[in-house]
């Protein structure tokens, strides 16, 4: 079995300029909020604070990396 890559990649996205699209860190390939598909990624975790979401973490499909969203508004 092949071993996944372990290391968890993080994405502010109070950065990102635009609709929230952003390239998985590892990869490049393009992860869009509005893909609900999970054709591209998996969500792995979430992180409440109260009410509100304060973490993500997902999965990209291709690489496999686990990237860390952080930055919600």
């Amino acid at each position: 079995m092949k071993q996944e890559n372990q290391q968890v990649l993080t994405v502010d996205l109070a950065r990102i300029d635009g609709n929230g699209d952003f390239q998985c860190p590892s990869c490049g390939t393009m992860i869009s909020p509005e893909d609900t598909t999970d054709s591209v990624y998996t969500i792995v975790d979430t992180r409440m604070n109260g009410e509100s979401l304060e973490e993500l973490t997902i999965q990209c499909n291709k690489c496999g990396s686990k990237i860390r969203l952080i930055g919600f508004v």
